[in-house]
């Protein structure tokens, strides 16, 4: 056999290995894990709103709540596992390229390079907090300890300011693709319902234009940190989600990004259940 085809036989064979059938519970499992944070962190949200806002509203408070239930060890090491699950989809993505006919283009590897780094990162968290060592701890205080060592670096302001710039773009990208609908690409549509179908854009529309809205909401608090070198505006999840309701809108914009955060945890679960991989 020619050697050029021997090697693109092996490549083949290790793509679709990565494709396989261990990648696939990886990513499900990591959607999955995905869902439970994100769903708990909108009721906490939500408490927020109704004037009983005694948690966290982040990360961090929801491995707390969870860590408080009956087998709750148990769920905070398989929400970590699940969330490696994710980390390692993401790093066959970068590797093997992504679904769809661009998916082996470089900005789609670079994007999975940024979710792969993201979701092991918060991976580690995940699993710290559930060995005992404090991996939860405040996104706020995360948030301005990570400014305030950024704005000492040379250049710190810009630097600070483009990556603020960055997160407020990414937010408005994570809306605008969720309203569009673009999650559609990566469903088996075809294996849904009319019902369930509308059911899921319910969740994806409303979830994404709220996780948007956070996320742009959290960049706009940093470019403010840079501009005024300020490293105690910088806000994490939990600060930026209590500031909605200072907004002329009132507690109200906070309700529907909390329940909208709801809904993206219940996305979640339909994207571990209905997603190509």
């Amino acid at each position: 056999m020619n050697t050029s085809a021997t090697v693109r036989t092996g490549r083949m064979g290790a793509r679709r290995m990565a494709k396989g059938s261990a990648t696939e519970s990886a990513a499900r499992a990591g959607l999955t894990a995905r869902g439970v944070i994100y769903l708990l962190v909108g009721v906490l949200a939500l408490q927020i709103a109704f004037g009983d806002g005694e948690q966290q509203a982040d990360r961090g408070g929801a491995l707390a709540e969870i860590s408080e239930k009956p087998l709750g060890a148990v769920l905070l090491w398989a929400l970590g596992v699940g969330l490696v699950g994710m980390a390692l989809w993401r790093l066959s993505e970068v590797v093997f390229g992504s679904l769809g006919p661009d998916g082996r283009k470089a900005t789609k590897r670079l994007l999975s390079a940024v979710r792969c780094v993201f979701y092991s990162f918060v991976a580690y968290s995940v699993l710290s907090f559930a060995a005992g060592s404090g991996g939860g701890g405040s996104s706020d205080k995360q948030s301005k300890d990570v400014t305030a060592r950024a704005l000492q670096a040379p250049a710190g302001q810009w630097l600070v300011g483009a990556a603020a710039v960055g997160i407020v773009v990414a937010g408005v990208w994570i809306a605008g693709r969720a309203i569009l609908r673009k999650y559609h690409d990566k469903l088996k549509l075809g294996e849904m319902s009319p019902r369930t179908r509308r059911l899921v854009d319910v969740t994806g529309v409303g979830g994404g234009a709220a996780r948007g809205v956070v996320f742009a909401a959290a960049g706009g608090y940093a470019v403010r940190a840079a501009v005024d070198y300020e490293p105690d505006k910088a806000k994490g999840l939990d600060d930026t989600i209590r500031s909605l309701a200072g907004t002329p809108l009132g507690p109200w914009l906070l309700v529907c990004v909390a329940a909208g955060l709801v809904l993206f945890g219940l996305f979640s679960f339909a994207m571990a259940r209905w997603r190509r991989v």
